[in-house]
């Protein structure tokens, strides 16, 4: 019996990229996304897209950063990867300042939890495994 509460799960046929992954298996990679037709033929009215990721180790974690790369090319990926690691590492600190700041002004009333990440308290205790939560 299906669910009729659930919304209508639909790739968008128009917006479809086929994915190239390149790792220096050490800091992070980067996503190659070369626009395709429905058909998977390329598409050459839309830009090849350049996606970077790394992860920035925290006390209660791993945090995985994504990031745009704008690039003509992997080479030119590759040299504008440190910055925006590094852009895309300050907005993650900043975000999770501000939830802290945000955290420590609310009234702790005993029972509701409270820490980050929800759950029984503590920072990413409860649900989550130990994962910070957006």
């Amino acid at each position: 019996m299906a669910d009729t509460n659930m919304p209508e799960i639909k790739l968008d046929a128009e917006n479809m990229y086929r994915e190239e992954s390149f790792s220096d298996l050490k800091v992070g990679s980067i996503r190659k996304l070369i626009p395709v037709t429905a058909n998977g033929d390329d598409d050459d009215s839309r830009e090849v897209r350049y996606e970077g990721s790394a992860s920035l180790m925290t006390p209660a974690g791993s945090l995985p950063l994504s990031f745009d790369l704008e690039a003509d090319d992997l080479a030119g990926a590759i040299d504008k990867f440190p910055e925006a690691v590094n852009a895309a590492a300050e907005r993650a600190i900043d975000e999770l300042k501000e939830m802290q700041r945000q955290q420590s002004q609310k009234i702790q009333v005993p029972g509701q939890g409270g820490g980050y990440g929800g759950g029984q308290g503590g920072f990413g205790g409860g649900q989550g495994g130990g994962r910070i939560q957006f």
